[in-house]
Order: structure tokens, then sequence, then C-alpha cells
């Protein structure tokens, strides 16, 4: 009995010795913890005062984002903002980042709770290769505690790079609400006060004939344009800011046509737009040789003209809408 109590005693003390040396940190090795994190943040805090957005390169990433002790989030932007490397859309994606992180800096709420930074390609092609990334700009927040997950990287190509949108997205991920509030832009109520001057000035002009705002036609081609437009995704692109097309910085490929259903490039509007017009046009055409009184010949031409640019805008319309829904079987001519 007394040697059974002498080895529970023994393991006991072993127990205990093996939980204080390994399994609780020691007091000199948490204040130098806590060291390292306050010269981290302290070094954030300075970069941040001087520039809302900290550029970093391989080293300051891995310092300051990768490694631990870190009790605060990062918001980076990874890009390629050299002009050699020719992304419009890394320049447009930088401008509202650059309002976003701004509003976050000198708002009241400001607090060291998360941070804004930035790594181009070019000053950290490292860092790309360790995160396997092959496309920019890509936004991804790196949280106070443990890895990124998989809604720690923003959908660009569902949202859009619109500070307000991405805005949302921080709330989601870091329940830090930052209010965006943009420079003052004078270009819109410029534009809208000469567009209302010319019409002032045209009608004035017209006063002794007002017969043109009867007119039919004009006021058909105004109603169509206005159709175009927004049929073509002009609203959606108002209110979801997407990037003009995407650019793959390490082949240089560029495209227009966004290959999901749920998104659009700006550019796919213009073509889209485009083709609805041609459609549009070769309607119109064949509407005017069947009830116009010109003669045969010319109403064939007009004819001939309509159905091919029909076919032909048609078919191109049903190819866009093909590489958007994959696997839709059916096609048409050049489809």
């Amino acid at each position: 009995m007394a040697a059974r109590w002498w080895l529970w005693c023994v393991s006991a003390t072993v127990a205990v010795a093996l939980l204080l040396v390994y399994g609780v940190p020691s007091a000199s090795a948490q204040r130098k913890k806590e060291m390292v994190l306050s010269e981290k943040v302290s070094q954030l805090m300075e970069w941040t005062n001087k520039r809302p957005v900290i550029r970093m390169n391989g080293d300051k990433f891995r310092r300051l984002v990768k490694a631990p002790p870190r009790n605060y989030s990062v918001i980076v932007m990874f890009t390629a903002l050299q002009l050699h490397r020719q992304c419009v859309v890394c320049k447009q994606a930088d401008e509202e980042f650059q309002i976003l992180a701004n509003s976050w800096r000198y708002s009241s709420a400001f607090t060291n709770r998360i941070f804004f930074a930035m790594v181009d390609f070019d000053e950290g092609s490292d860092v790309f290769q360790m995160l396997n990334m092959n496309s920019a700009p890509t936004f991804i927040n790196f949280p106070a505690k443990g890895k990124p997950k998989r809604g720690d990287t923003y959908e660009l190509q569902v949202r859009g790079f619109s500070a307000e949108q991405i805005a949302r997205w921080i709330a989601d991920r870091t329940d830090v609400n930052i209010r965006v509030i943009r420079p003052p832009n004078y270009a819109g109520p410029l534009m809208l006060g000469f567009l209302l001057a010319v019409i002032g000035g045209l009608v004035y002009l017209r006063r002794s004939n007002m017969e043109f705002l009867f007119n039919k036609t004009g006021w058909a081609f105004a109603a169509l344009c206005f159709v175009l437009a927004m049929t073509s995704g002009q609203m959606w692109n108002h209110i979801r800011g997407p990037p003009y097309a995407h650019k793959n910085p390490h082949t240089g490929h560029v495209n227009y046509i966004h290959g999901s259903s749920q998104a659009q490039f700006v550019a796919e509007t213009h073509i889209v737009l485009l083709f609805n017009g041609g459609v549009t046009l070769g309607m119109v055409l064949l509407c005017e040789a069947a009830t116009s009184d010109m003669d045969i010949g010319k109403r064939k031409i007009m004819c001939v003209a309509g159905i091919g640019l029909v076919v032909l805008f048609f078919s191109w319309m049903l190819s866009i809408f093909r590489s958007k829904y994959h696997g839709y079987p059916y096609s048409f001519l050049m489809s």
C-alpha cells in the first residue's frame, strides 16, 4: 500500500512539473510576446498616420501580417500598379481602396483593430507565390486570430470594387463598420447644369415654334436609347461598380466578358448594348421595308440588310449568353 502511494506521489509530481515547464508559459515569455505585439502595433499605427494604406514588401508582410502575435486584422490589397503591367482595373480598385482607408483613418471610430495594406506584384512577388495567387487585384482579410477562411477573400467579380461594397464585406468579416466619405465631385452637377442650359437655350431659340416637342420620332429615339441602356446592365454597373475588364498580370490576357452569370464587366455592358442596338436597327429596317412607300428595289435592300443585322447580332448575343450560362444547349449560326 505504501509503495502504491509513493508511486502515485511521484507520478503526480512529474506531471505537475511537466505542466509547469511545457504547459504554462513563463512570465518572461509572456512579457516578450506582449512587447513584440506592442512594437508591431506601434509600427503599424505610425505608418498609418503617414499613409492610410501601408505599402508592404515580402519581409513586412511576413513579419506584420503572417507572423504571430497579432491582435489586429489587416485588409490587404494584392495588386499590380506598375505601368508596364497595364492593369487598368488595378488602378481603379486602388482609388476605391484609398477612399475606404482614408474614411477609416479620419473617422471618429478609428482604432488599432484593423489596418489597410497593399502588396504590389513588383515589390512582393514572393508573397504572390507564397499565397499561390495569379490574379490582381485581390482583397484578403487576415483576421486577428487564425488563418484566413474562404469568406475572407473578397469576391471582386461578384461585388465589384466600390469602396461601399468593400466596407460592407469588412463589416461582415471584422464587425468594424466604416462610413465611406468620398471627396466632393462636381462633375455630375456641372454636367447636369450644362445639359439644362442647352435644353433651355434650344427651347428659347425655338420659342415661336414648339412643334419639335411633339415629334414622335425624337421621343421614340430617346425612349429606345433609355431602354437599351437599362437592358444592357448600366444600372447594375452603377450599383455594383464592377471593373471595366479583367487582365491577368502574369499572362496579360484580358477578359471583357465575365464567365459567370452572377456578374459582369463594364466592357461587357457596352458590347451587349452594341449588339442590342444592332438587332433593334435590323428590326426597324424590316418594319420600314414592309410599310414604306419606296420602290420595290430599295425595300428589298432594306429587308436583306435588316435580316442580316438581326441574324448577325443576335447570333453574337447568343454566344455571350452561352459563355455565361454554361451548359446552355442551343446555338444560332455563328454563336
